[in-house]
Parts: C-alpha cells; sequence; structure tokens
C-alpha cells in the first residue's frame, strides 16, 4: 500500500499465521485499489475497461460509502478528480478496519492496527492499559505534539508534509490548501476518522469547525504557523504527567 503496516496482537493465543493474515489482506487490498498499478481493478476502470457493473462489491461498496461522505462533508471530499477516481482518502481506513474485524472474527480483542499512522485499536495494551498513540509534529516528524489514550477507538491525521500534495479542496480544485499543516480526528472507527480526516483537512482551517459539531468526533489542528486548535472534547483523550 506504499506504507509500513504495524500490527500488534496482545492476546495470548495469537500465532504468527494469524498476522500473515492480516498482511494478506492488505495486499489483496493493494492489489484491487492502487492507482499504481496498471493492472488493478481501479486503474482499469478509469481507464475504461471495466464498467461501474462490473466492479466487485467491494470496489461498488468504496465508490458508495466515498459518495456518502461527499455529502455529509458538503462536498469537500470528492473521489473524482478531472475524470479519474482515486479512492485513496477513504481505501485505507476502510481496510484498517475490515483488517480490525477480522481480527476480532478470530476472538481477539485486544491489538492495534496502524497502517500510514492511521490507526484502529481493540482493548488494552500488553500492561492492560489504554493503547496509547502519538500526534507527530508536521514540521519535524521525529516529534512526537501530544499523545492520546484511545480504546476501541480510531484515529487517522490528514496533512502533507508525508506524501506531499496529494489533497485538493474540490470546491477550488486549482487552488492550494493554505493555513494548515495536519488535521487528526478520533472517532468511533479509523474509517470514520480516516474518511473526516481528509475532508477537514480539505476546508482548511476552518475544518475544526466542522469536526466540532460533528458527533461522536473529536479533532486536533495545527496551522501552518505550528499553532494547535483542538476541538473542545479533545482534552480527554490527552495523556498528562503527574
Amino acid at each position: 500500500m506504499g506504507m509500513p503496516i504495524t500490527i500488534e496482537i496482545v492476546d495470548p493465543h495469537v500465532t504468527e499465521s494469524d498476522i500473515a493474515g492480516i498482511f494478506d489482506y492488505f495486499a489483496s487490498v493493494d492489489r484491487m485499489f492502487s492507482t499504481f498499478k496498471r493492472d488493478s481493478e481501479i486503474s482499469r476502470f478509469n481507464a475504461g475497461e471495466i464498467t461501474k457493473k462490473q466492479l466487485s462489491t467491494d470496489a461498488r461498496q468504496i465508490l458508495q460509502l466515498a459518495d456518502d461522505t461527499r455529502r455529509e462533508s458538503n462536498g469537500y471530499f470528492n473521489i473524482n478528480n478531472n475524470g479519474t477516481i482515486d479512492p485513496s482518502g477513504i481505501v485505507k481506513g476502510w481496510a484498517i478496519y475490515n483488517a480490525a474485524t477480522l481480527l476480532k472474527n478470530h476472538s481477539f480483542h485486544n491489538f492495534y492496527v496502524d497502517a500510514g499512522g492511521d490507526i484502529q485499536v481493540s482493548g488494552k495494551n500488553e500492561n492492560g492499559e489504554r493503547w496509547s498513540v502519538g500526534i507527530r509534529n508536521p514540521f519535524n516528524r521525529e516529534e512526537i505534539v501530544k499523545v492520546v489514550w484511545l480504546e476501541n477507538k480510531g484515529i487517522a491525521t490528514s496533512g502533507l508534509y508525508v506524501r506531499g500534495n496529494h489533497i485538493y479542496n474540490p470546491h477550488k480544485p486549482d487552488e492550494p490548501i493554505l493555513g494548515i499543516a495536519s488535521m487528526t480526528i478520533i472517532g468511533p472507527t479509523v474509517y470514520d476518522a480516516d474518511r473526516f480526516a481528509t475532508a477537514a483537512f480539505a476546508m482548511g482551517k476552518k475544518g475544526i469547525q466542522f469536526i466540532e459539531k460533528l458527533p461522536g468526533y473529536d479533532g486536533y489542528m495545527i496551522d501552518d504557523k505550528g499553532i494547535a486548535t483542538m476541538t473542545s472534547r479533545f482534552n480527554r483523550f490527552v495523556v498528562t504527567s503527574d
């Protein structure tokens, strides 16, 4: 998927085969949705080689989920760009969530799945505590600016500091997104956090206000000057030192 994937399972009955199966699942998602693979399903669809009716159930689901998110975000999330579909803004979170579901279906309850910094956690860590997740400084990726505690939640960050200018404002597609460096969202699942992180980032600095009004979500925005703004409920997740 063009990004590091990390899986940690605390439950004692886990085997290497269990974890290998999850990596195999991510590989299958990449084969289906990669815009860099000429023979992927999404590339063949963009090339006109297959029609929407010929798409797999998973691909049709992604298109439907993307359309739902477009409506829910007032058009700030849109996978259509100049006649080409790029589902990257929704596939990653969806795949992580599905991987977590596969683990739960195999009776695992305490784990985290991390793909490129977007994470789904379940249960507790090896110390019996909530999972701790660090939010990186978009201007210095070696620095953690905030640590949050999570249990049965998803967290995702959108920004331009890793992959470059890959997010655009669908309402002003020819203009760069200014004033914002990163947008981190905590949601009920990583799929939800991921899609709304992308949409909120596309809104620029006003994206944090959109998240503030979104029930069940919290956000942490860092602007282009390094100033952080968080939703009113975000502090309940923040790790504080004694």
